[in-house]
């Protein structure tokens, strides 16, 4: 973990040598697609998301100020490419539900929402929660953000994140507790 201090001589950094970026790249890459990956559930839309989001960090790098990590800044801007990605998909999704019934005067589409045959034990834990829940401890246990960064990753309230971690941990925990392991 870097001080504060270090950020703040990160951004002024930046600024007078863009090269550093490429440096930050290669160390927030992983971090970055992986909690994309737990985001998405489909590592190349993560991978596409994390490509969108470092080209969006360099084009916001004047506006780091180095008052938080750079990792939450980063991270928050890879949650906006997110949100964007999936109000796009739902957006298509919907005009091809109209389209469908237009033409199919009543079938409903098939798809299939479930875990993948070769999710991981993490993804199958993870399914057990609802999307705000999956987003507060992914940042919380698997990038070890605090309840303050993970505020300003999402823009929910500190009570929110709060209540989502511990609603997350207890369906987690009911539900593996009577081996409901989402596998067939």
């Amino acid at each position: 973990m870097t001080s504060k201090r270090d950020e703040k001589g990160l951004a002024e950094a930046l600024d007078r040598n863009p090269l550093l970026f490429e440096e930050l790249v290669g160390v927030h890459q992983s971090a970055l697609r992986n909690f994309l990956r737990r985001l998405t559930r489909n590592d190349a839309l993560a991978d596409d998301l994390a490509q969108e989001t470092f080209i969006k960090a360099w084009q916001k790098l004047g506006s780091f100020s180095g008052q938080g990590s750079f990792a939450s800044w980063l991270m928050k801007i890879g949650y906006n490419q997110f949100l964007q990605s999936r109000r796009k998909v739902s957006q298509e999704q919907r005009l091809e539900q109209q389209v469908q019934t237009e033409m199919l005067a009543g079938q409903a589409p098939v798809h299939s929402d479930g875990p993948s045959e070769g999710a991981s034990d993490l993804e199958t834990i993870l399914a057990a929660c609802t999307e705000a829940e999956r987003l507060a401890l992914t940042l919380a246990y698997g990038f070890g953000m605090s309840h303050g960064e993970i505020v300003e990753i999402t823009g929910m309230a500190l009570g929110t994140v709060k209540s989502h971690i511990n609603r997350g941990k207890l369906r987690v925990r009911e539900r593996f507790a009577h081996g409901e392991t989402g596998y067939d």
